[in-house]
C-alpha cells in the first residue's frame, strides 16, 4: 500500500481495522502533530498496519476485555514527526528515531530487524487506585503474567505506561516511579509471590475473536 496522497486515501487508511475495538485512525492522533500543524502519516502503511494489528489484538484487546475502557495517550509517530519531537520541541518529548524504531515508529524495524509497535496506555480502573497510593507494581506484575509484551515502562502515579509489542519479546518492565529502574527482564527474575499483589483484579479475559474478513 502506498502512503496516502490525498485526504480520501488517508481517510481510507485510517479506517483499516486492526482489531475488534480499534481502527488505525485511533492511533494516528498526536498532540505534537496537532499543536505544530504537522502530518502524522505512515511512510510504510503495510508495516504500520501489520505491527499495529499485533499490538491491538495481543495486548490492547485483553486489557479492554478485562478492565473496560482504556486511554490511548500516544501511539504511532511518523519518522519525520518523531524526529521533530526529538530535536525541535522543548521540553523534548520524543526519543531519537533509532531508539523508537519498532516502538512509537511502527513502520520501521529495529536494528535487529524486528517488527514492533508501542502505545502509551492508561487504565482508569487501576489509575484511580494508583492516585490513591496503590503500588504500580501490582499492575506491572499482572501485565507480566498475562500479556506477551516486549517492554512496559511505567510513568506517573496513575500508572500510565508505554506498552510495546515486538517480535522476539524480552518481557522487560521499567519505571520512573519509585522504585525506579528495572523491575524484571531477561537478566532479572520475577518476584516470588507476585500473584497475591493482584488477587483482587478482575478475571482475565484474553478473548480471541474470529478473524476479520480480509485481515
Amino acid at each position: 500500500m502506498k502512503p496516502p496522497g490525498s485526504f480520501l486515501s488517508l481517510e481510507k487508511l485510517g479506517r483499516v481495522r486492526l482489531s475488534r475495538h480499534f481502527e488505525l485512525r485511533n492511533f494516528l492522533y498526536s498532540d505534537i502533530a496537532n499543536f505544530y500543524g504537522r502530518p502524522n502519516i505512515p511512510d510504510d502503511p503495510d508495516l504500520a498496519i501489520a505491527a499495529g494489528r499485533r499490538l491491538a489484538e495481543e495486548l490492547l484487546e485483553p486489557l479492554i476485555e478485562t478492565f473496560g475502557p482504556i486511554d490511548v495517550r500516544s501511539a504511532y509517530r511518523s519518522p519525520a514527526l518523531n524526529h521533530f519531537g526529538a530535536t525541535e520541541v522543548r521540553p523534548q518529548k520524543c526519543s531519537a528515531n533509532e531508539r523508537n524504531y519498532a516502538g512509537h515508529i511502527w513502520d520501521r524495524r529495529d536494528a535487529e530487524g524486528r517488527m514492533g509497535a508501542c502505545v502509551s496506555v492508561g487504565i482508569p480502573w487501576f489509575g484511580r487506585q494508583g492516585e490513591a497510593g496503590r503500588d504500580w507494581r501490582d499492575l506491572a506484575w499482572w501485565l507480566y503474567d498475562h500479556l506477551d509484551f516486549h517492554e512496559v515502562y511505567v510513568f506517573g502515579k496513575s500508572a500510565v505506561f508505554n506498552l510495546t509489542w515486538r517480535e522476539a519479546p524480552q518481557k522487560r518492565i521499567l519505571s520512573y516511579q519509585s522504585p525506579k529502574g528495572l523491575l524484571v527482564g531477561p537478566d532479572r527474575d520475577a518476584e516470588p509471590g507476585r500473584h497475591a499483589r493482584y488477587a483482587d483484579f478482575p478475571a482475565f479475559r484474553g478473548i480471541r475473536y474470529p478473524a476479520i474478513p480480509g485481515m
